[in-house]
């Protein structure tokens, strides 16, 4: 079946023409970049082809952007980090093409952990986020959260009888981000309902988490010893850790400023 062609259009009607067909096809892009690639098509004397790829792929890469934006969004972020804004400079103990590779998200294709950690002040968070959002951005769906936050919320989800079915929820994502772990201790029910949320995704998709205590501190928040144990090899199986530091950047950054106020 030939589709029916509607000659002697005048300039009007085929812009309303695709102005209605743009919405009934849902190409909010090419309705509203038409005119001006049409104009431009014009003074560049391009092919129909060249024309109709040029409308084709404005929509694309829109679409591709805003599906970007949905999986920032979806990965609750408290603030927007980028790598772009990190000072390396700053801190000699991080290094750039070790995060740089990271940023190719290769290490969560194959499902493994990350651990960032350090002092505050020393670019965890940061690095945390902007990973978070590097993954976002590829394609991966992507979930940040704070350690004690998570942990409330399974304890209230087991009490609702609703465990399994939050678990499965943080087991959905291609990488779950755990900030703030070690900042507080944990009482043995919380640390187990977080060591389930940890073996639900052992090796089947990633886990990055940020940490001011180093692995032989983390007795303080996980108090049982074989517990601690298991998270911690939970995390560090090949995975990566990079060690931030000790040295506050954002304190001396500060101190800096008010020195040359």
């Amino acid at each position: 079946m030939t589709a029916q062609r509607h000659r002697g259009l005048t300039e009007q009607a085929a812009d309303a023409a695709i102005d209605s067909a743009c919405r009934m096809l849902r190409l909010p892009t090419i309705r509203a970049q038409f005119p001006d690639i049409a104009s431009a098509a014009t003074r560049e004397q391009m092919t129909y082809r060249g024309f109709l790829a040029e409308l084709l792929i404005a929509e694309c890469d829109d679409r591709a952007r805003r599906r970007s934006e949905r999986r920032i969004k979806a990965a609750g972020f408290p603030r927007q980090k980028s790598l772009r804004d990190f000072d390396f400079d700053a801190n000699p103990n991080i290094d750039p093409a070790g995060i740089h590779t990271l940023a190719s998200c290769e290490w969560i294709k194959k499902s493994e952990p990350l651990c960032l950690i350090g002092d505050s002040g020393t670019g965890k968070s940061h690095l945390l986020i902007a990973l978070g959002t590097e993954a976002a951005m590829a394609g991966f769906r992507v979930r940040y959260v704070l350690a004690a936050k998570l942990v409330n919320e399974l304890v209230e989800a087991a009490d609702e009888r609703q465990l399994t079915k939050t678990i499965a929820r943080y087991g959905r994502v291609d990488l779950l981000a755990i900030d703030e772990l070690g900042y507080m201790e944990l009482d043995r029910r919380g640390a187990e309902l977080l060591f389930q949320v940890l073996t639900e995704r052992e090796e089947k998709a990633s886990v990055a988490i940020a940490s001011n205590e180093s692995f032989g501190g983390w007795t303080k928040t996980f108090t049982d010893p074989r517990l601690c144990a298991a998270i911690v090899d939970r995390l560090t199986f090949g995975g990566n850790i990079i060690e931030t530091g000790t040295d506050s950047y954002r304190l001396a950054h500060a101190k800096a400023q008010q020195g040359s106020g």
